[in-house]
């Protein structure tokens, strides 16, 4: 616990007091405000074991990291920038390998190029990995058959098979997805700063599925012309080893809380606490509440934050959310993460921008087209077309375009495997194929090919503002 005694910070552990760095600021203050999408844990005493251990844990990612990427939202908020953020819907420890994490930086690596070389814009990659193992349900049971059992909830609370034991949430389990986001940030970080995003390498990228995928056909054609610009810069006397290494960094939903407060910490530099689990961390829709645990809880630590907005939010709810997580109104904390739908977006956006920019907010604006755009197929599938994604991305532009305001970036759920879990795309999938290779444990993703597919039409898009 942390409370503050004039300008120094107490720490009280066991008993013990202990003068820390500067700070003016109770971390605690959001276990007196309810807390929705929480686990119902069974065993508090091992929770509070957990919860202990994991404060004692070595940061994930570092404050300073957080405050770069924050300079590089800054940027998309001033409109220079653009933001690509990505990944699974629910990440799964058994899904903590080198070949998924590789295939899905693989992806999000050729999304970006697509994005930087047709857009013309510089992008700010963020995975939506390393710590992305927790997942808000509409219901807190599922029933099957007769049988009543607590909802999956992600595997950094209980188990995705319908059984009584998988399904007991178990605190152990956010010591093993500390362990997993720790695994899957150093295998980012090796294949980012190790030679494998290097711009020379796009056409590598691309050569399992180009001779089969439309995407990929119009990707090496891009990659092409990428390898002709390096050697022009080359023969310039430009130096493309430049070109080596890429920023990435990493995020994830703030929702299991007693996860995110344990690993908070006091930066050594400045004396403001950082939530070390990720770089940036956003509140969903369902726990954005303005006087919520979640929202209280953001407000005090001091990485980017973002938000999901869906089609109920108000004008009035989104500047009093932007004046508790922003008060200072500073450039580059706060991004809102539309969820509208493709129905809606073209109706319900317009009077939030409008409002939001005509109060003088420094966010950025960014697109999730994924989650207003699922339904359920014949076959009991829940999935997504991708033209309705492409739709929602549409209005998203559209929106910001007859507004004067820029449109800083998308939100989605892709895996950088083959799979058959969203309808349509060049390589169409229809809805007879989704049970060839759905593997979700939760919300349908994009595969390689959709997620270029997008990534083709988000340029085009951008470029023509």
């Amino acid at each position: 616990m942390i409370s503050i005694r004039g300008r120094v910070a107490v720490r009280m552990e066991r008993g013990a007091i202990r003068y820390g760095p500067v700070s003016t600021i109770d971390l605690d203050t959001w276990r007196h405000l309810p807390a929705a999408q929480q686990p119902d844990w069974p065993d508090r005493a091992e929770l509070d074991r957990v919860v202990r251990e994991l404060a004692t844990m070595p940061p994930l990612v570092f404050a300073g990291e957080c405050d770069q990427l924050k300079e590089r939202l800054a940027a998309v908020t001033r409109g220079e920038a653009f933001v690509l953020q990505g990944g699974d819907c629910a990440e799964t420890f058994s899904g903590a390998t080198a070949d998924n994490v590789r295939n899905k930086l693989k992806t999000l690596l050729q999304m970006a190029i697509v994005l930087t070389y047709a857009g013309r814009v510089p992008v700010v990659k963020i995975g939506r990995m390393a710590g992305q193992f927790a997942k808000p349900r509409s219901k807190p049971v599922e029933v099957r058959d007769g049988v009543e059992l607590p909802a999956y909830r992600g595997d950094m609370v209980n188990g995705f098979d319908f059984t009584a034991e998988a399904r007991r949430p178990d605190p152990a389990r956010l010591l093993r997805a500390y362990h997993c986001s720790a695994a899957t940030l150093n295998l980012a970080r090796a294949f980012t700063k190790g030679g494998y995003a290097d711009l020379r390498q796009v056409h590598a990228w691309n050569q399992d599925f180009v001779a089969e995928s439309p995407a990929g056909q119009r990707y090496e054609r891009l990659a092409r012309e990428i390898d002709q610009a390096l050697a022009f810069i080359k023969a310039c006397g430009g130096d493309p080893s430049e070109f080596h290494t890429v920023e990435f960094y990493s995020s994830h939903e703030a929702l299991i809380l007693e996860y995110e407060s344990a690993l908070t910490r006091i930066d050594s530099r400045t004396g403001l606490p950082y939530d070390v689990s990720a770089h940036m961390v956003w509140i969903g829709e369902r726990t954005r509440q303005l006087d919520g645990a979640h929202v209280e809880f953001a407000s005090k630590i001091r990485n980017p934050i973002g938000v999901k907005l869906g089609p109920t939010t108000t004008p009035e709810e989104a500047l009093a959310l932007i004046e508790k997580l922003n008060p200072e109104n500073e450039p580059g904390r706060l991004t809102l993460i539309t969820r509208m739908g493709a129905k809606k977006i073209r109706d319900v956006l317009p009077p939030l921008v409008e409002k939001v920019t005509a109060n003088g907010a420094a966010v950025a604006w960014v697109c999730d087209p994924m989650h207003g755009n699922t339904f359920e197929a014949p076959s009991g599938h829940k999935t997504r077309r991708l033209d309705d994604i492409l739709d929602e991305v549409a209005g998203f532009f559209e929106v910001h375009h007859a507004l004067g305001t820029h449109p800083g970036g998308i939100h989605i759920e892709f895996t950088g495997d083959d799979v058959t879990e969203c309808v349509g795309g060049g390589h169409e999938i229809v809805e007879e194929d989704l049970a060839l290779r759905y593997e979700t444990t939760c919300d349908p993703r994009l595969n390689r090919s959709q997620s270029l597919d997008l990534a083709f039409r988000v340029a085009e898009l951008y470029r023509a503002r």
